[in-house]
């Protein structure tokens, strides 16, 4: 599984433990059947919200990066969870966003991409915000808009792309580049489609203008645009170019005839236009269009050279007028699929003519490969990794960089392979590196070693091409075959019961009640990062106790810090242990006869009194032996 989806699974887990998925599924079913939503301020202060908030950044890397104020995660784990809830609450009584960190990020084509970095209290109050206007927005989302989106991803939208090219031959396809996207959309207009989406509480609104115009430190107030680099500024992109997807769908799809109405699929519940969109092509001269989109990446497709070039027309028109977004005529163009490539995603695609069908007709099929770009890419950050493997920082240690470039590998041959002709790109890509890593290990390359990794020998055990380099397994980069992209299944959702059920299986051996009670029976005086860390640890433990294996009960399960706060220790997750309360009085015993009492009531073996040794060790007292004889 990769680390997308493991993250994207935690997030639902972490909405189950703080009991804010209910919530959620009401949000969603009412946007659903056009409600309109007055009173959101109220849903978003709550305190399962707020604490969910801090739950969901803290994970996120980017949470121990300082904005303006220098503060980061680790300022605001030290709030205890009253303080943080009035602080939080303060902000949303009486909005300010302090200002904006802008920092230049380098793109491939040596230029750089503006970020800005809002300060951790403002992305604290963004995170509160997008729990409750996601689900509001994922109900009026277009089905092909896969980008920035709860289990979405780039296979699904090269599957869509796959599915119009061979499956409904459709060979002509709109490119279209919009100018500067992110730092162009106008304010206003979004505020508009905000509101338009049933989000009617002015005070919200009154936030959302005020995040958009914060103050960007060295530059001033922006006037346009969605503040990329904050955690809202996907929603809001989305929400900006939703409106561009149902209209395009307006032109095709959704036109309604009086003849013929879809019928539904029994397989998967979707709708069946097949003969309603004979009909259309039979009797109207309407152009036959398709979006696909991820964030402001779409292509259009149509059936015909005509149509395509009229739906260039009238979308760089609609785009001008109703958005006012610019189109870089430069980047923008149309693609027949039978004769040229079309870059989306870092692959290009296009179709090849494979046979003839029982009708006498030419099939084709999908021919893709990784993207020129793409491929320079790789190879640029693959010798960055190789050099460091050679020459390692003096902090590092050899098998940690061969590591790191192990999961730079994985990761590009997980996104590629959904390639076609992927193997034979990584072939190409794999010369080059391979005379490189030649060049700079010399003598470093191996046959064999001692470490080798699961996820290696999982992926690439079979293969002749593993080598070790610092004792350690290096993921062979040629070696990588293609792989279908897959459809996301209709009934995936993660606001309804049966759409959760399907993504995992609800906290297996987990009793999600204890998990709730600890959440809204948090230790008085504790920070919110104590209280949140103890979630974590009872889903780790599987509901049992770290010593002695026995299921931990309310009023008799005990959360024990290692290392003792007056030795230095904190409340982070590595330094926290579920134990029961008698485990719990037998670390801290001083007493022989009380000590004596407890380890003859636990009968611990010597496993779990080696673990009960090495934490009164920590704690600064002495070790003890079982009255039980293990030989």
């Amino acid at each position: 599984m990769t680390t997308n989806e493991n993250l994207k699974k935690q997030k639902l887990r972490n909405a189950e433990y703080y009991d804010f998925q209910s919530v959620q599924d009401e949000l969603y079913m009412r946007s659903k059947k056009n409600h309109v939503f007055k009173n959101l301020i109220e849903i978003i202060t709550r305190e399962e919200n707020i604490k969910l908030a801090f739950r969901n950044i803290k994970k996120n890397k980017g949470s121990y990066t300082a904005g303006t104020d220098r503060k980061t995660i680790k300022d605001l784990a030290s709030f205890r969870d009253e303080d943080l809830l009035r602080h939080v609450r303060k902000k949303f009584h009486w909005y300010v966003p302090q200002t904006v960190r802008r920092v230049e990020i380098p793109k491939s084509n040596g230029k750089t991409r503006p970020l800005g970095i809002p300060t951790i209290m403002d992305r604290m109050i963004q995170q509160c915000i997008l729990q409750v206007l996601e689900p509001i927005c994922e109900a009026k989302f277009h089905d092909r808009n896969n980008g920035f989106r709860p289990n979405r991803s780039t296979e699904h939208a090269i599957a869509q792309s796959y599915k119009y090219m061979q499956i409904s031959k459709i060979h002509y396809v709109v490119d279209i580049d919009i100018k500067g996207f992110f730092d162009n959309v106008n304010h206003s207009k979004l505020l508009k489609q905000i509101w338009t989406l049933g989000i009617h509480d002015k005070k919200l609104i009154c936030i959302l203008s005020a995040m958009m115009k914060a103050e960007i430190a060295g530059i001033g107030f922006p006037e346009k645009g969605t503040p990329q680099g904050s955690i809202i500024s996907p929603l809001l992109s989305n929400i900006v170019l939703n409106e561009l997807d149902w209209w395009i769908t307006s032109q095709w799809e959704e036109i309604k005839t009086k003849v013929l109405r879809p019928s539904v699929r029994k397989d998967n519940g979707k709708l069946d236009k097949g003969d309603m969109y004979s009909a259309l092509r039979r009797s109207s001269n309407l152009k036959e269009c398709y979006i696909i989109r991820y964030a402001d990446d779409f292509k259009i497709f149509c059936r015909t050279k005509d149509d395509a070039e009229r739906m260039f027309i009238a979308t760089r028109k609609w785009l001008k007028d109703r958005l006012g977004l610019e189109i870089s005529l430069e980047k923008s163009k149309i693609v027949n699929l039978k004769k040229q490539y079309s870059e989306f995603l870092g692959i290009k695609m296009k179709v090849r003519a494979k046979g003839f069908n029982k009708h006498g007709k030419i099939k084709y099929t999908v021919k893709s490969h990784i993207s020129e770009k793409a491929k320079n890419e790789v190879k640029s950050k693959t010798k960055e990794l190789i050099k460091k493997i050679q020459t390692p920082a003096s902090s590092d240690r050899g098998f940690e960089a061969v590591n790191r470039y192990n999961a730079y590998i994985l990761g590009v041959h997980n996104y590629y392979q959904k390639a076609t002709h992927v193997t034979v790109d990584f072939n190409k890509i794999a010369f080059v590196v391979k005379r490189k890593m030649k060049i700079r290990l010399k003598g470093g390359i191996k046959k064999e070693g001692k470490h080798l990794a699961k996820c290696i020998e999982t992926r690439y055990g079979t293969s002749n091409q593993v080598r070790y380099a610092h004792n350690t397994a290096i993921a062979p980069i040629g070696y990588v075959q293609h792989r279908k992209p897959m459809f996301k299944r209709k009934i995936i959702n993660l606001y309804t019961q049966d759409g959760r059920a399907y993504i995992h299986k609800n906290l297996m051996n987990v009793d999600v009640g204890i998990i709730r009670y600890l959440m809204r029976n948090p230790i008085k005086g504790k920070s919110i990062e104590y209280n949140d860390n103890r979630l974590s640890l009872y889903s780790a433990q599987n509901g049992k106790c770290y010593i002695s294996g026995k299921v931990l009960a309310i009023g008799y399960m005990h959360c024990h810090h290692k290392t003792p706060i007056k030795f230095g220790g904190e409340d982070n997750y590595e330094n926290l242990v579920f134990v029961t309360a008698e485990v719990h009085r037998l670390i801290h015993a001083t007493d022989k006869s009380t000590i004596d009492t407890y380890l003859q009531k636990l009968s611990l073996k010597k496993r779990s009194l080696n673990r009960v040794n090495f934490l009164r060790n920590q704690t600064g007292n002495e070790i003890v032996e079982s009255c039980i004889d293990f030989r």
